[in-house]
């Protein structure tokens, strides 16, 4: 590992920790079960980690017959009462699913359940306009897919860059999300009350960092000990900021090239 003085057993065991406890883990945990001294070294560690978590080849999701791609975007980082979709000084953070289905035979493929969730992406953006949602879109989904949205404007122009788009028109309707966009919406779900219960909530500069240790868990919640060796072999090669310069990071959107894979 660069610039660390970590010894690499204490490496070993975090990535373990990280890739094998179901909901995560925090600094502050983490700091415990390995012994540290230092909250700042048990930090540097996960984030280190984090890095890791990003592949700079991944490839685009929703490539394969069968499947479709819903797409979303939400707000992290609490709520105001009465606040629209146009409130601005939140972080937006814009997702992408692919939308898998069960076999003919199986037990679970009923009218709820056919559906499932294979690979996601995630990725800070800087507004809800059509440059930063198509952008995103274009980066993370493969030419030609079928994808599924609400009706929100900025995804009209995804049919000009040839991807068969739908939109459904849920205004706040909850059987119609249901009926159409679930998978995307129990993402979001998942997602915030990860965000909540583990890290206890997370400043906007360091949210892209945390969306990508939620991806690379996420897709690879069927196989964990492929992650452990899979962020072993990333890691090793990642250069990450010192803790002074993580935090000297201004807050600013993150491509959505450097989404996990």
């Amino acid at each position: 590992m660069e610039r660390t003085h970590t010894p690499l057993s204490v490496w070993f065991w975090a990535a373990y920790l990280v890739t094998s406890q179901t909901p995560g883990i925090s600094a502050i945990q983490f700091q415990r079960q390995l012994g540290l001294s230092r909250y700042e070294t048990a930090f540097q560690i996960l984030h280190k980690l984090r890095v890791g978590m990003v592949r700079p080849d991944q490839d685009q999701i929703g490539g394969k017959p069968g499947e479709h791609v819903e797409v979303d975007e939400t707000y992290v980082g609490g709520r105001t009462r009465g606040e629209g979709r146009g409130v601005h000084h939140k972080t937006i953070v814009a997702a992408a699913v692919e939308v898998r289905r069960r076999k003919r035979d199986s037990a679970l493929n009923d009218r709820r359940n056919s559906r499932y969730a294979g690979r996601v992406r995630l990725a800070v953006v800087s507004d809800r306009g059509a440059d930063a949602l198509c952008g995103f879109v274009k980066s993370v989904v493969a030419p030609g897919a079928r994808i599924i949205t609400d009706d929100w404007g900025g995804y009209a122009g995804l049919t000009k860059y040839g991807y068969h788009h739908a939109s459904v028109a849920e205004r706040g309707d909850p059987h119609v999300a249901e009926e159409f966009m679930p998978i995307i919406h129990l993402v979001f779900s998942n997602l915030k009350t990860w965000l909540r219960g583990i890290h206890h909530g997370v400043s906007p500069q360091h949210l892209q960092a945390y969306l990508n240790e939620f991806t690379f868990r996420f897709n690879r919640r069927f196989y964990p000990f492929n992650a452990f060796r899979s962020l072993l072999g990333i890691a090793g090669d990642a250069t990450s900021l010192t803790y002074a310069e993580f935090y000297a990071t201004k807050s600013r959107p993150t491509t959505s090239s450097s989404l996990g894979g």
